[in-house]
């Protein structure tokens, strides 16, 4: 059950029991009040000065009745009395001559009844006497030739008018006191439901946080509770989560970084050393002919342009690396501005052995034009620096599959085992010699090709090519139609 829920049933509880305990309290009282007076024949009266008003008032109703003419009348008028007589808890008898002529009730039913009317004939015409909780009224008179003795029974009652108001009172103060310990209970009973149910999430919490706190980032918080909580929960396992994956991308981040410097400071070094070996050897005159010291300049040039080549690898892996957005993006033929960096450079790089022909199918994306100049640079030269022939050959193409664009470069080199295909995009990554020999290269064009081709919002894998070679398979999502910037000129 939702708190929600749980709430809307405390105040419906907060009301409706203590309602319901008043109304049950205060039935049983008025069910043992109904009882009593039931089994008391009806509410007696407190005193004696009470019966004699009530019993005289209901003599002179009785005469009035025998007025009537007839007994058939009279009798008739008698029947008119039985509620009042009720009412007053009485019974009645009454004698014309000595005779029973007109009997109501529990009159004159038992001895203790004879008793208390022959005390009463004997002190006159009209008297009122007790015999234990029994009272009689009687009295006579004389209507023509005919004498009536008008007897009023009643029996005190265990229930009297003034018990029945002290009953009352005693009552109104047991519900009021039941209406406030009602309220008491039930506001405690209903706390305790709402906040156990408050309490308890809040507890896991605390211990997740603690946890967290205390470094455990794989620390999980279990909640089987379909109510408000469950989403705090669930948002903070994600919480946990992301945190722990944040941890260890740092960590990674870190490794690579001490293995970019290490690998920086050793391929910068090769170079260096070899320039210094050369400069010390042509002050130290060992080149001692023309011949023998443009060689060794020639090769100072070299390793100082590899050292350049180097040094700007690196500023620009540097610049990918701080940079995660999509750089100058522009919607550009992508098919256009790969023929343009060919044409370009397919005379440099057929000079040095290798080969570039292109296939490509007309493609729209949205890139940085000098992005996709350097991503053709950096796979071109890893092709060119790990070619295993005199005269290797790099092809690239270009399909449109309709959502997306599959950019291919597949050379005829060693290709690399199958282990390190997923590796070879790492930095400074070596893996089987043929490949892999620090002697050619930094070690940063493919992890700059992954870098590039993430800020496009594509991917990138390799392949071994069939027969022999490795393919870079590029995809890019197609860019929205609308300007197109030109590339190819």
């Amino acid at each position: 059950m939702t708190i929600k829920k749980r709430l809307a049933v405390s105040n419906i509880l907060m009301i409706a029991v203590p309602i319901a305990t008043t109304l049950l309290i205060t039935a049983s009282f008025l069910f043992i009040i109904w009882y009593d007076i039931k089994n008391s024949a009806g509410l007696g009266f407190d005193d004696s000065r009470e019966f004699n008003r009530a019993s005289t008032a209901a003599a002179f109703m009785v005469e009035t009745a025998l007025y009537e003419p007839g007994p058939e009348r009279q009798k008739e008028e008698l029947k008119e009395l039985h509620d009042f007589l009720n009412r007053q808890s009485m019974s009645l008898l009454v004698r014309a001559n000595g005779a029973d002529f007109y009997v109501y009730g529990d009159a004159s039913k038992t001895d203790e009844d004879t008793q208390l009317e022959e005390a009463a004939l004997a002190l006159g015409s009209k008297a009122t006497v007790s015999l234990g909780d029994r009272n009689l009224h009687m009295k006579s008179l004389s209507i023509g030739d005919v004498k009536y003795n008008i007897f009023l029974f009643h029996t005190g009652a265990g229930a009297s008018y003034a018990r029945l108001q002290n009953t009352l009172a005693s009552t109104a103060v047991v519900i009021i006191a039941t209406i406030f310990l009602t309220v008491f209970f039930t506001n405690r009973f209903l706390t305790r439901f709402i906040f156990k149910k408050i309490s308890e999430p809040l507890d896991l919490l605390a211990l997740g946080v603690m946890q967290i706190s205390e470094g455990n980032l794989n620390y999980r918080l279990e909640y089987k509770n379909a109510d408000e909580f469950l989403p705090v929960f669930e948002d903070f396992n994600d919480m946990a989560r992301r945190l722990s994956e944040s941890v260890e991308r740092s960590r990674r981040d870190e490794e690579s970084r001490k293995l970019l410097m290490a690998g920086i400071s050793h391929d910068l070094r090769s170079p260096l050393t070899s320039i210094q070996a050369y400069v010390e050897g042509l002050l130290d005159g060992v080149a001692t002919t023309p011949a023998a010291q443009k060689k060794y300049l020639g090769i100072i040039k070299n390793k100082s342009e590899e050292l350049e080549r180097m040094v700007s690898r690196i500023i620009e892996y540097s610049r990918t690396d701080l940079d995660e957005g999509p750089g100058n993006a522009v919607l550009v033929r992508l098919d256009e501005c790969i023929a343009a960096e060919v044409d370009e450079n397919a005379g440099d790089y057929g000079s040095r052995g290798l080969v570039i022909v292109a296939e490509l199918e007309s493609f729209t994306a949205s890139a940085d034009p000098e992005e996709i100049r350097r991503l053709i640079t950096n796979i071109a030269d890893n092709s060119l620096k790990y070619k295993n022939k005199d005269c290797g050959m790099l092809r690239i193409s270009l399909e449109d599959l309709g959502y997306q664009g599959r950019l291919t470069f597949t050379d005829d080199g060693p290709g690399v085992s199958e282990d390190a295909l997923s590796k070879i995009f790492d930095e400074f990554y070596r893996t089987d010699t043929s490949r892999t020999d620090r002697t050619k290269g930094s070690g940063l064009g493919l992890a700059l090709v992954k870098k590039t081709v993430s800020r496009m919002g594509g991917t990138v894998r390799a392949e071994n090519a069939e027969g022999e070679g490795l393919s870079i398979i590029i995809e890019l999502p197609k860019g929205d139609t609308g300007d197109v910037t030109n590339t190819g000129d």
